[in-house]
């Protein structure tokens, strides 16, 4: 659980947590939202949510002043296998950005960079240790 976790990544949306949280739990293995609290207004007060087996937070923006977020924080995922990065790949980019697109680097047998539909920049990289 993430009591054991001495560091987390909080992250704040605007309006769109718990979109988000649904969004990423369904692509990544070993996810899930692990709770969720909302304000009257059916926005996200508090939540905690699991992916890939490392925790994350999530709020909605309750001032309602939209803060972006941006590419100079970014999550890297370290893939599994070929058909992860690929999968992910497709998903994040969905009505997002390409930074990156996937491709074999000096460093990786794939990697790309890619900022998601909610804002989210993320690295996906699949080692060449994974070969």
């Amino acid at each position: 659980m993430y009591d054991d976790q001495k560091i987390t990544t909080f992250f704040m949306f605007n309006g769109k947590a718990q979109e988000a949280m649904t969004f990423y739990t369904s692509i990544f293995e070993n996810s899930e939202i692990i709770n969720m609290m909302h304000h009257e207004d059916g926005t996200v007060l508090h939540a905690t949510f699991m992916l890939k087996g490392q925790t994350y937070m999530a709020i909605d923006n309750a001032n309602r002043i939209e803060h972006p977020f941006s590419p100079a924080m970014s999550l890297f995922v370290s893939c599994d296998s070929e058909e992860e990065i690929d999968r992910l790949y497709d998903k994040l980019s969905i009505n997002g950005s390409i930074l990156m697109a996937l491709e074999e680097s000096p460093f990786s047998e794939k990697f790309a960079w890619v900022v998601d539909r909610f804002g989210v920049s993320w690295q996906l990289n699949l080692s060449k240790s994974n070969e």
